[in-house]
């Protein structure tokens, strides 16, 4: 009888099973003194990721690898978690040292939050952990089939109009999920966002849970709890979170995210196949409802929760948190520096460390669109921060297309990636402002290096997902266009038009699209309205300066491993 082989799923689902990495740490000392060529393959490729580290791509990206992975080289990219995107200065300042020392100066501000170290040897991986621990940081459970850096809005506890200070309700959640060996064996990455604000900046609508403030109406006054949403995602299979009928007061808001995550970690059907073991394909495969999954939660908890208040859905609006502007406390104001592409240097890391300890009280934050603030700035020296962040490349005014781009890892140092998208970003953004001077409209443009999206493309204005050409006997990198993605009040996921092309091309198709767009508009009319009202055919028309056939996104003939956003 022939041996029956184990499926890629039954076999991280044994070795989570086997041994929770996180109990080990002594392994990983043990790797450093003897090299790489002694770490073992269910390391490379399991465990190390629930220590948020990943191996690093060879540059080239999936090119050249096989299994629809590209080769790993002997460095790692190694991920810090940064609940509510939290950052003192002397954490700052740390990272900046580790980067500087240990990852060749290359640090990345990432979509949850968190800053990504690339080029770490697994001689310095110990060191790098045990810095990072002497300043309250920790790389652990930043990947893996575990319960993700919490998301929080940045400017928690200074916003002059949220509803409350969520913050805490966020480090009391990464407390009891972050690195907890209750929450080590999930059946895939869990993601949690809870915000007080107005604007939902974190995209709570791509969580598996997403709590957002509301206010209701009582007898003895108002009071703040929470909507909830399950079940957002995007990846391959995009998913708007479902929102479901119950309001969730302060003090039920860690045991109801908890209660999700033991549903998560229960079902057995989501451990049968990796690329459908998001909580989203309960609902997308399985048959669960909001009633259904709402009943299962409240037997879990073992109380029921009030039915859901009206909740103020967000318009469309800029959330990167970039500019002067005032907090709720008089004469302190926030100053947000664009962090283009989410790329930072030492030096600027160390830049901004001082200037929050010089004029401020050394707080900084990152945000999910991948920039960086100094808070509680007296307004007095509010410019001075601005100037001396802008000279060292921060700066606090930038263009409608710096300030909207998002680009995920890409293939410098992705094993997964299509396309490089870090130096793509920048030229991309060089280019359009060049063409398009003083474009004012604000303006979402995302980029991912293939289909797992974890730059976001699928609820940006224009998403480009990239692609692989062939131009002359050679392959080059090329993007498909997608647009009309939202989040908020006009929540939807943006739609393939047809149109792919060369990522040399990609600055003539967006400054045509824009051009029709300045010329066509509607008054007070934004891009979500006009690319809702013009038909595929006439936005692929646009892109390529003429009318042509759509063509579809070939999306991979196979399963699609998942990407390592942050």
């Amino acid at each position: 009888m022939s041996e029956i082989k184990e499926t890629k799923a039954q076999r991280v689902e044994r070795l989570k099973r086997e041994k929770n990495a996180w109990e080990h740490f002594d392994e990983i000392r043990a790797f450093a003194r003897q090299g790489h060529a002694s770490i073992p393959p269910e390391w490379l490729g399991t465990y190390f990721r629930s220590w948020g580290v990943y191996t690093q791509g060879d540059g080239v990206g999936v090119v050249g690898g096989k299994n629809g992975e590209g080769k790993a080289t002997p460095f790692f990219m190694v991920r810090i978690r940064i609940p509510n995107g939290l950052l003192s200065s002397v954490q700052a300042r740390t990272v900046a040292d580790l980067a500087e020392r240990h990852a060749r100066g290359v640090a990345d501000i990432t979509v949850r939050q968190n800053v990504q170290l690339h080029w770490v040897t697994i001689e310095s991986l110990p060191e790098v952990l045990e810095a990072l621990w002497e300043v309250g940081l920790t790389t652990t459970g930043a990947c893996g089939d575990v319960a993700r850096n919490i998301t929080g809005c940045p400017l928690a506890g200074f916003d002059a109009h949220e509803y409350c200070d969520a913050s805490p309700l966020a480090l009391e959640l990464n407390g009891q999920l972050g690195g907890n060996s209750e929450f080590y064996n999930l059946p895939r990455k869990f993601k949690v966002s809870i915000t007080g604000c107005r604007s939902w900046c974190t995209y709570p609508e791509i969580n598996d849970v997403g709590l957002t403030a509301v206010m209701r109406k009582r007898l003895h006054g108002d009071e703040v709890g929470f909507s909830v949403r399950v079940a957002g995602g995007l990846s391959t299979d995009p998913h708007l979170g479902v929102r479901l009928n119950a309001f969730v007061r302060w003090e039920q808001a860690v045991p109801v995210v908890r209660g999700v995550a033991e549903l998560f970690r229960e079902s057995e059907v989501l451990r049968q196949n990796r690329e459908r073991a998001r909580l989203k394909f309960l609902f997308l495969q399985h048959g669960w409802t909001a009633d259904s999954f709402l009943a299962a939660l409240q037997d879990r908890l073992g109380f029921a929760l009030d039915p859901a208040e009206p909740e103020e859905l967000p318009p469309d609006i800029h959330r990167d948190h970039v500019g002067i502007n005032a907090q709720k406390q008089q004469g302190l104001s926030y100053v947000g520096a664009n962090v283009l592409r989410g790329r930072i240097t030492p030096e600027q890391l160390r830049t901004a460390a001082n200037l929050s300890d010089r004029y401020a009280d050394g707080h900084l934050r990152n945000t999910i669109m991948q920039n960086l603030l100094i808070v509680n700035v007296p307004n007095e020296h509010a410019g001075r921060v601005a100037a001396e962040l802008t000279a060292v490349g921060l700066p606090v005014r930038a263009s409608a297309f710096a300030r909207g781009t998002v680009a995920c890892t890409g293939s410098e140092f992705c094993k997964l990636a299509l396309t490089e998208t870090k130096g793509f970003a920048r030229w991309l953004t060089e280019e359009l402002d060049q063409r398009l001077p003083g474009f004012q409209e604000q303006l979402k443009l995302h980029i991912t290096g293939c289909p797992n999206s974890c730059g976001q493309h699928w609820i940006a204005d224009i998403g480009i997902e990239g692609k692989k050409l062939k131009i002359d006997g050679q392959m080059v990198d090329a993007y498909y266009f997608c647009v009309g993605g939202s989040v908020g009040e006009f929540a939807s996921i943006a739609r393939p038009v047809g149109y792919r092309c060369a990522a040399s091309e990609v600055p003539d198709a967006i400054e045509r699209l824009l051009g029709e767009f300045n010329e066509q508009r509607e008054p007070g009319e934004n891009l979500r309205r006009f690319f809702a009202r013009h038909s595929n055919e006439q936005i692929r028309g646009w892109l390529a300066g003429e009318l042509v056939a759509a063509v579809e996104r070939d999306a991979a003939a196979g399963p699609v491993p998942m990407g390592v956003e942050g």
